[in-house]
């Protein structure tokens, strides 16, 4: 399998930046949205249990509704595509079974080769119910989920912008989520950048390498 070289892995992330303002006019190419769906659909998560949905947002009415619950910023309207990561609202052991049955099938195998696995699985995720910490977990989970979009989306030469300042219940409101299994706990607008953006020119502010990162 071909792979990308270390040079343009770290070229595309250096490249890559917040999105201030981006330009409206210009629109991501379906087959690139499509490989960006498909990015997270391959995101890993812990137990392989995916406690996450993505809403995908082009309609330019829902996303003209959006800065007013974003604190105001304008990404989520002017991007091409905005991005809504959720979370399942009451995470429990049904959905370790639902995962359980996709994976028996995925790998050819029975549902009761696999029951030691989902007892183990099973037992964390009661745990987490019983105090209280499962949407805690699920949320941490959906961060892994934007991270891999971010790389990707740079990998595809798509410009982004993570966004925890939003008012999420609000999100869930204006996407009709209210009384549904799901709820909104980020945002991540997709475009490409404005040439008026500043930022896009700044160097980034790092510490050091040899302070943050030590081989043992």
């Amino acid at each position: 399998m071909a792979k990308i070289s270390s040079t343009d892995l770290l070229e595309q992330l250096k490249w890559r930046y917040a999105v201030k303002e981006f330009d409206s006019t210009k629109k991501i190419p379906s087959e690139l949205v499509s490989a960006l769906e498909d990015s997270l659909v391959l995101t890993p998560s812990s137990f392989g249990l995916q406690p996450w949905k993505f809403f995908i947002i082009e309609d330019q009415g829902i996303k003209d509704q959006l800065p007013a619950i974003s604190w105001n910023q304008p990404q989520p309207k002017d991007c091409s595509h905005m991005v809504a990561l959720a979370i399942k609202r009451n995470f429990a052991e049904a959905d370790v079974a639902r995962f359980i049955d996709c994976l028996a099938a995925s790998r050819g195998v029975t549902v009761e080769s696999l029951e030691g696995y989902k007892g183990f699985a099973g037992g964390f995720v009661a745990q987490g119910v019983s105090e209280g910490w499962i949407e805690h977990w699920s949320t941490h989970q959906v961060y892994i989920a934007i991270g891999q979009l971010m790389s990707s989306a740079a990998l595809l030469g798509i410009d982004a912008c993570p966004m925890e300042g939003i008012q999420a219940d609000k999100y869930d409101e204006v996407l009709g989520l209210d009384g549904t299994e799901y709820h909104v706990v980020l945002g991540c607008a997709l475009g490409y950048r404005s040439e008026n953006d500043k930022y896009a020119t700044m160097n980034k502010a790092r510490f050091p390498k040899e302070e943050i990162v030590e081989r043992r």
